[in-house]
């Protein structure tokens, strides 16, 4: 952490595009602009990381010493820099000192620790910062063959970037590598001012730009001890959450819990999902729970950023997206966005955008007047006999049964179908596992289609979420 800090106690991409690669930046660093938003409010609470508020004042200081440790440990403009951590106090700091010295930025969460080795390779590190429990960090110096073509024309830009690795639930984890000054630009827009919980992961797309927005409009970043219902619900009573980020599994998790009879949630104003389909049950289910709380749909994806979106009300699934610096179209049910703020491209795969900058999303969607409605991922799709099933539709004719905690339906193989539907079904009760299969069976003949049906249901007691807390399906 800081010093003292006990006593503070595209052949990959596109490429760079013109307007990327000039060298004239804005008349002010996003850096420069963030440190004169810090000295506006230096007492005002920026992070609260295990019971202890941190000001804007404590966080410049932070940040003023990892630049100085960064630099003595010969850091230059140009490297890549891992940042091994969650959020805290030092690791804010020490991202934000990189980004003042124009370093490529890979931040990694202990989730994916199995994996790292093979990051550091593909980000081609040339430091690597490891932070601890006390929040003291150590610079350690990587040797990783360096000439990928997208990262040399970074730095012949003279420009910050971030590496963030997929989830690498369709195969292998890409590795999107951004230009910082455009992605970071919409923030010095104002919007609104929360207390925040960080609930995304430090290497997602939507944590980074959780913690971004906040800093941005001089609000609190809060850290819970771990990402568990009681700890999170805990975090919220004690220090006042106002924003909530989550997935709609951990919202379901949080629903089925009771753990909101337990706690005090009354400061919560706003609660935020995205990152896969949100159930009808359970959107239902959180309105009520929740009277008087604001629920917003958002979208995002690692190559392009987070959009600006704008649910039709709480109550509704279907959202508007865009905003200034993105463009939308629906093609045959498919959704694609070309952004000012995208990738420049991935450092392990081929470019996925097509000659005029259009990005798939890969996500199936239904346009019903200005608003769009996410069915789920092309991937997901479950094709029977040449009929498509989305798993999202299965799951919430599941999920109306009593009992039923949580359901995930993927596709399996078959011999004369290609493809049959299959479900594994959390419940409450898994001792009632061979009555339940039959009950599903009855429930959904009656409301689904033939086709759609699950031939197979598997009954368990754990939940199906991974680390992200997003539903698992393969």
């Amino acid at each position: 952490m800081c010093r003292d800090h006990a006593a503070l106690s595209r052949t990959t991409g596109a490429g760079l595009t013109r307007r990327q690669t000039q060298r004239g930046r804005s008349p002010l660093e996003h850096i420069e602009w963030q440190l004169n938003r810090f000295r506006e409010a230096p007492g005002r609470p920026a992070i609260i990381w295990r019971d202890r508020e941190y000001t804007y004042g404590e966080l410049e200081e932070c940040y003023r010493d990892w630049l100085d440790r960064l630099r003595a440990a010969g850091v230059q403009a140009g490297h890549s820099v891992a940042v091994l951590s969650d959020f805290s106090p030092g690791a804010v700091s020490c991202l934000l000192a990189l980004l003042k010295l124009r370093c490529v930025l890979v931040p990694l969460s202990p989730e994916a620790r199995d994996q790292h080795r093979e990051f550091f390779a593909i980000a081609e590190l040339d430091h690597r910062v490891e932070i601890g429990e006390d929040d003291r960090g150590d610079v350690i110096r990587m040797r990783n063959r360096r000439g990928h073509p997208l990262l040399q024309q970074l730095r012949a830009a003279d420009k910050a970037g971030l590496v963030l690795f997929s989830s690498g639930s369709t195969g292998q984890p890409k590795a999107v590598l951004h230009s910082l000054p455009e992605l970071l630009n919409k923030f010095r827009k104002p919007r609104h001012c929360y207390r925040t919980l960080v609930f995304l992961l430090f290497d997602h797309i939507g944590g980074f730009n959780t913690l971004f927005y906040t800093l941005a409009n001089l609000g609190c970043v809060v850290v819970a001890e771990d990402r568990g219902v009681a700890s999170v619900c805990a975090v919220i009573e004690k220090h006042r959450v106002e924003l909530l980020p989550i997935s709609p599994s951990f919202l379901n998790l949080l629903l089925l819990s009771g753990a909101i009879d337990s706690y005090d949630l009354s400061s919560l104003a706003l609660i935020t999902y995205g990152t896969e389909v949100m159930p009808e049950r359970t959107l239902k289910m959180a309105n009520k729970a929740f009277p008087g709380v604001r629920f917003l749909q958002t979208y995002g994806l690692s190559e392009l950023g987070i959009l600006r979106s704008k649910s039709e009300s709480d109550h509704s699934l279907r959202m508007k997206i865009g905003g200034e610096d993105y463009e939308t179209r629906v093609v045959e049910e498919r959704l694609f966005i070309r952004a000012r703020s995208s990738m420049l491209g991935y450092l392990n795969a081929p470019s996925p955008f097509d000659d005029e900058g259009w990005f798939d999303t890969g996500d199936s969607v239904v346009q019903e007047g200005d608003y769009l409605r996410i069915l789920g991922r092309e991937s997901d799709i479950v094709n029977v006999g040449g009929q498509k099933v989305y798993p999202a539709e299965v799951e919430q004719v599941i999920a109306e049964m009593d009992g039923v905690i949580d359901v995930a339906v993927k596709g399996e193989a078959h011999l004369l179908l290609g493809q049959v539907v299959t479900a594994t079904v959390q419940m409450a009760d898994p001792i009632q596992a061979v009555r339940m299969r039959k009950r599903i069976a009855a429930h959904c003949k009656g409301r689904l289609q033939k086709f759609m049906v699950p031939v197979k249901v598997s009954v368990v007691a754990e939940g199906q979420v991974n680390h992200r807390f997003k539903k698992i399906r393969r």
